[in-house]
Parts: structure tokens; C-alpha cells; sequence
């Protein structure tokens, strides 16, 4: 009787593992999918800013 309560319990322990594991790796391609956005934004205010600042400058 033991043993397929141990069994059963092996089972649960992975599939729990399994699920942890699918949500850790889902949480950072979710955090890195934001710093990429966040980076995309950072480098369009820095090239509005750049062509505004040549524009004043060649006036």
C-alpha cells in the first residue's frame, strides 16, 4: 500500500516540478520580451532627439 501512495505522490512532485519549471521560463522570455520593448523605445528617443538636435544645428 505504501509504495503506490509513494508512487503516486513521485507523480505529483514531477508534474508540479514540470509546471514550476514551465512557469519560471515563462515569466523570463515575458521579462525579457518588455526589456526589448523598453530598449525599442529608449533607442526611438534617442534618434528623435539626435535628428532634432541636427535640425536646430543646421539652422
Amino acid at each position: 500500500m505504501w509504495d503506490m501512495g509513494r508512487t503516486i505522490l513521485t507523480i505529483i512532485g514531477v508534474v508540479l516540478a514540470v509546471w514550476l519549471l514551465m512557469t519560471v521560463i515563462g515569466s523570463i522570455i515575458s521579462m525579457l520580451k518588455f526589456f526589448f520593448f523598453i530598449g525599442f523605445v529608449a533607442v526611438l528617443v534617442v534618434l528623435a532627439v539626435t535628428i532634432v538636435a541636427k535640425m536646430a544645428r543646421s539652422r
